[in-house]
């Protein structure tokens, strides 16, 4: 694990978030082994992994809906470990929108504060200000049954905000909804949330999502946090072979450690630390470090192409028989259609190995 210290970049807003030694054990599967993390004020932390690995665990925990077995959660400086959770002044949003559907967007919002004792005239108008601020001001008046998922996720969203919580706490949020709904939505959750200032733990399986909204982006395995870092660190640099092959596609690359660097394909690339070695190796290698050259009488042949839009992605069998994919400007797909012998380099970027 490392650099579990708060972003610089956090706007100093809202409260700061501690765990301290966290352990969660359900039976004998051990879902928080040790988990330690500091989020500033006004940061969000976007917690990414697999299926099973702790990260809702960790915010179910800090929302007062799960206990930990061991371990010390701090908000704002208080000790809220064994604080109930409504004590907690936590607002949750979930991937199931969770709306009453007899209520109105307008009443659904204000829920949470008529439970808190607000009055009437108040918890409309803090109602419509909430909705206001993610775009629904016009639909107040409208029941979910009404309204689309994304601006069913919108009233969560500001039933969410409306009391006025310590911290948001966003598990996987935005998993039931199309593609593009998503793409949107999401920019206008952080949009939201650095507006507002609020600190914010933020759940998702989705890398693209986690690296868009984090200021820093923690990886679970095994209730463990392997690495925590601003996304381009963690993304370039990766502290951890799981890091390495979970974020982003990687090739599995031949080469031969030694001195801090790694020979991968007759390019020597500086070895990150934690690598293996000396000796034989296998390279972790991003797409878009991978070159490729027509050159008539090359070995290594192109055998598929992928349009994505901006990008394209380019598979290539190596002489060695092995599968490399590179990533190519939308623009030079064209060029390497399946059977163009390629000449195949790497980029003398940075990459982690691991044993052979």
């Amino acid at each position: 694990m490392t650099s579990t210290s708060p972003s610089p970049a956090a706007n100093g807003h809202g409260v700061a978030v501690v765990f301290e030694g966290m352990h969660r054990w359900y039976g004998a599967m051990h879902a928080l082994n040790g988990l330690s993390l500091e989020i500033a004020p006004g940061e969000l932390i976007a917690l990414l992994g697999p299926s099973g690995c702790g990260k809702t665990t960790a915010l179910r925990a800090l929302g007062g809906l799960d206990e930990v077995d061991e371990g010390t959660i701090l908000v704002d400086g208080k000790d809220l470990t064994h604080v109930p959770a409504n004590k907690r002044n936590m607002g949750i949003v979930f991937q199931a929108y969770s709306l009453f559907p007899n209520m109105t967007a307008r009443d659904n919002v204000a829920y949470g504060l008529r439970l808190r004792g607000v009055d009437g005239v108040t918890r409309k108008r803090k109602a419509e200000e909430t909705l206001d601020l993610v775009g629904l001001g016009q639909q107040a008046s409208r029941y979910p049954h009404q309204m689309s998922g994304g601006q069913q996720q919108r009233v969560a969203l500001a039933r969410a905000l409306a009391i006025e919580p310590k911290v948001l706490l966003l598990d996987e949020p935005l998993s039931a909804l199309d593609a593009k709904v998503r793409r949107q939505l999401r920019e206008e959750i952080r949009r939201i949330q650095i507006m507002v200032g609020i600190t914010t733990l933020f759940v998702t399986h989705d890398q693209e999502e986690a690296l868009a909204m984090g200021d820093r982006v923690g990886v679970m395995s095994a209730g463990r946090l392997e690495q925590i870092a601003a996304p381009t660190e963690l993304y370039d640099r990766p502290a951890t072979a799981f890091v390495a092959e979970f974020v982003g596609l990687t090739n599995r690359l031949k080469g031969v450690a030694g001195d801090g660097t790694v020979d991968v394909l007759g390019t020597h690339v500086p070895l990150l630390g934690g690598s293996a070695g000396p000796g034989p190796v296998t390279a972790l290698v991003r797409p878009e470090a991978v070159k490729l050259t027509p050159e008539v009488g090359a070995a290594a042949r192109v055998v598929a192409v992928s349009f994505l839009g901006s990008l394209g992605r380019v598979q290539v069998h190596l002489p060695d028989g092995d599968l490399v994919v590179a990533q190519v400007a939308a623009t030079d797909v064209t060029d390497l259609p399946p059977g163009t012998a390629v000449r195949v380099t790497v980029v003398p970027a940075p990459v982690f190995a691991v044993a052979s």
